[in-house]
């Protein structure tokens, strides 16, 4: 609760020169006096804003999951190879942003459509704030761009989703063994000479739910096995998640919180060199950077939005 504290005193002292500029420029003789005394009142205006605005977000109770390892995935959509590509584009966005901020990454699951595109894949963020920072990332993500497969120059709209799911711990999911069904088959991917001669991959059905796992990017049954459990732990403390925020906020809740994958949240538009986060109404004409990582700015932005959000809610998480 320091930073609430702390932004309390700012905003008070800012107060306090608010109430002095005032009295001076309702009192002030000198004319020349009065219209400094204004114009120190406007400014004072936005600086009051950004401090109650600050002190509303450290009023938030922090969310126990925002130091979580995120579980990513990334599917390919509507668009056919050109979506495959540009799930490409995805996962190398966040593995900078990895890079960035000094996280890592484990690649859990990998299909592959055509060279440098992919069908799906599956990996793992771990780093302070992960999860915090990676779950605005749910929802529909919409590309704009010429393929370079397009002779007539024409602009395509594609498509991918992607699911940040927190990580879950054992103690977080109990999963009944009973519910579980395991089969086991030899990989079509690549990963050395034996991974297409041995039976080394895994799917994993949770018979309750009909959630499916497949991983078979490790050499070792055991080790895909592993992997696979691993994510259906966070598919599963997800859908809990989902349903607890659901029942206690749903009337006001937006699409920053309600994690709807199918929801389109962002549009990357290449001839206008400009990302539209939706939920925001948020643009930056810097596609690049951003593709290369550089997500600073529409975190902050929508971290603000849902803390808002949280707030007019009592603090639902």
């Amino acid at each position: 609760m320091s930073g609430a504290v702390e932004a309390g005193r700012r905003l008070a002292a800012l107060e306090a020169e608010m109430a002095g500029a005032r009295e001076l420029a309702a009192d002030s003789d000198d004319p020349e006096m009065r219209a400094l005394a204004g114009a120190e009142v406007a400014e004072l205006e936005g600086r009051l804003e950004e401090a109650a605005a600050r002190l509303r977000v450290a009023l938030v109770p922090p969310d126990p999951m925002e130091d979580r390892p995120a579980v990513v995935e990334i599917r390919a959509g509507t668009g056919g190879d050109e979506a495959g590509l540009f799930g490409a584009d995805l996962m190398r966005m966040y593995r900078r942003l990895a890079e960035r901020r000094g996280w890592t990454v484990e690649l859990l699951s990998r299909s592959e459509g055509i060279p440098g595109a992919i069908r799906e894949a599956v990996f793992t963020v771990r780093g302070r704030g992960a999860y915090g920072c990676l779950r605005y990332e749910s929802g529909v993500h919409r590309v704009q761009r010429v393929p370079e497969t397009e002779s007539q120059g024409r602009i395509h709209t594609s498509a991918a989703s992607v699911a940040v799911l927190p990580e879950a711990e054992e103690v977080d999911v109990q999963i009944d063994p009973a519910d579980l069904r395991i089969d086991v088959f030899r990989s079509s991917g690549p990963g050395g000479q034996s991974v297409n001669t041995t039976d080394s991959a895994v799917r994993i059905t949770h018979l309750p739910t009909q959630l499916v796992v497949t991983c078979q990017d490790e050499k070792s049954q055991h080790k895909n096995k592993a992997k696979a459990m691993r994510v259906l732990r966070s598919r599963l403390l997800d859908r809990e998640i989902a349903a607890r925020e659901a029942s206690r906020a749903a009337e006001r809740r937006s699409q920053i919180g309600s994690g709807d994958r199918s929801a389109k949240i962002r549009t990357y538009n290449f001839p206008q060199n400009r990302v539209t986060d939706h939920r925001i109404g948020l643009s930056l004409h810097r596609l690049g950077d951003i593709l290369d990582g550089d997500l600073d700015e529409l975190v902050a932005a929508l971290t603000l939005a849902r803390d808002e959000e949280r707030l007019a809610g009592d603090g639902a998480t």
